[in-house]
C-alpha cells in the first residue's frame, strides 16, 4: 500500500507483477480523464509522453463507473512499446484484473469523480512514487490544488434511478471496501442472524 497527496486515503500495488526499477520513481504525469479518452489517445503518435512518464487515468472508479470495470491495465502507448518499453508507472482509481502485470497503482482513494486529488492532476505534473517508503504525492502546491478544486466542474449522473443511481449514491471507497454505506452492520444486534424465510414455488 502507498499513500500520501494523491491517494490520502491509500492506494495498492502488486509489487510481485511490478519492475523492480520503477518502484522508486519520479515523473510527469500524462492524464487521462475517462476511459474513452484512453482508449481514443494512448496510441496517438502525438502524445507527449515518454518512458520516465506517470500514465494517469481518472474518473473510473466506483463512483465514476458503477460497477468499477477492470480498467486498470492501461497499455503502453503504441510508439513506446515499438521503442522496446514493456513497463511504466501507471496510476488509477480503476482496478484491474489480478492476472495481470506492470508497475500499476490502482484504487487510488479517494477517487476522481468524488474529489479526489487525481482528478486534478494536469499533464506534466510531477507525481513520485517510492513503494518501499509507502510514498504516492504528486508535487503540486496545497494553494494551487485549492485552487484547482474551486474551478473543477462535476460530472453530472447520467443515471437518474434504478441500480446505477442507487450503486453511486451508496458504494464506499476503496479503502472501505467498495460496499454499500448501508450494509455495513455498526452494531452486535444490526449483525445478528436472520434466519431465511424457505417457501415453495
Amino acid at each position: 500500500m502507498v499513500s500520501g497527496n494523491l491517494a490520502v486515503n491509500g492506494a495498492v500495488i502488486k509489487v510481485s507483477a511490478a519492475s523492480q526499477d520503477l518502484l522508486k520513481h519520479a515523473g510527469p504525469a500524462v492524464v487521462f480523464n475517462s476511459y474513452s479518452d484512453m482508449r481514443e489517445r494512448i496510441d496517438d503518435p502525438e502524445l507527449v509522453v515518454t518512458k520516465n512518464s506517470v500514465l494517469v487515468l481518472t474518473g473510473c472508479g466506483a463512483v465514476g463507473v458503477p460497477g468499477m470495470p477492470e480498467w486498470g491495465m492501461i497499455p503502453i502507448p503504441k510508439k513506446l512499446a515499438a521503442q522496446g518499453v514493456v513497463d511504466m508507472v501507471r496510476v488509477t482509481d480503476a482496478r484491474m484484473s489480478g492476472t495481470s502485470f506492470g508497475t500499476c497503482i490502482l484504487h487510488v482513494s479517494p477517487e476522481g469523480a468524488i474529489g479526489g486529488v487525481i482528478g486534478l492532476v494536469r499533464d506534466g505534473d510531477l507525481i513520485e512514487l517510492d513503494v518501499a517508503n509507502g510514498i504516492l504525492n504528486v508535487q503540486i502546491s496545497e494553494t494551487e490544488l485549492v485552487r484547482r478544486k474551486s474551478v473543477a466542474t462535476s460530472t453530472r449522473n447520467s443515471h437518474l434511478r434504478g441500480w446505477p443511481a442507487l450503486y453511486q449514491a451508496h458504494v464506499l471507497q476503496p479503502d472501505e471496501g467498495c460496499d454499500f454505506d448501508f450494509l455495513r452492520a455498526g452494531t452486535e444486534e444490526e449483525r445478528r442472524f436472520v434466519p431465511p424465510i424457505v417457501g415453495r414455488s
